[in-house]
């Protein structure tokens, strides 16, 4: 199979994204995939990374900094094309414009009940750290009721 064509998302790839981050289950009822995208796309220190093959999107990444850590969001290969190698593409062409912007750490977050996708970055040199994850909702209108 051929390797990833992986570029910067297009005005046309919005919905293309949010339907395969639905396909990947990677959107939650609270988080409008199409107004992630649009507010990703407001910032110069942010991007999505969409990797093609024959065309069709097929794998995905966000990706930022805060100027000196990077951080992804919304990994996602095609069910249908799992086990090609295209996450480790994408999470490479991340970690490269990571590299490219001045970053020398990415930061991860996975739950922690989300075991296949904790190997797949541990076999991508991804390594736990001890830390404590926490968080405060600045738009109370915005928490859900039972958020993951």
């Amino acid at each position: 199979m051929p390797g990833l064509d992986i570029r910067e998302i297009g005005d046309d790839d919005v919905e293309d994204v949010a339907a395969l981050w639905e396909r990947c289950g990677l959107t939650r009822p609270w988080n409008d995939p199409a107004a992630d995208i649009a507010f990703a796309r407001k910032s110069e220190n942010t991007t999505l990374l969409v990797g093609r093959i024959d065309g069709a999107i097929v794998a995905s990444t966000m990706v930022g900094h805060d100027g000196h850590r990077g951080t992804v969001y919304y990994v996602s290969v095609d069910p249908d094309m799992q086990s090609n190698g295209f996450g480790r593409d994408i999470m490479t062409a991340a970690e490269n414009w990571l590299r490219g912007r001045g970053a020398w750490k990415l930061n991860l977050l996975v739950r922690t009940d989300n075991a296949p996708v904790i190997n797949f970055y541990e076999a991508l040199g991804y390594e736990h750290e001890e830390r404590v994850n926490l968080s405060k909702w600045i738009d109370p209108s915005r928490k859900p009721e039972n958020q993951d």
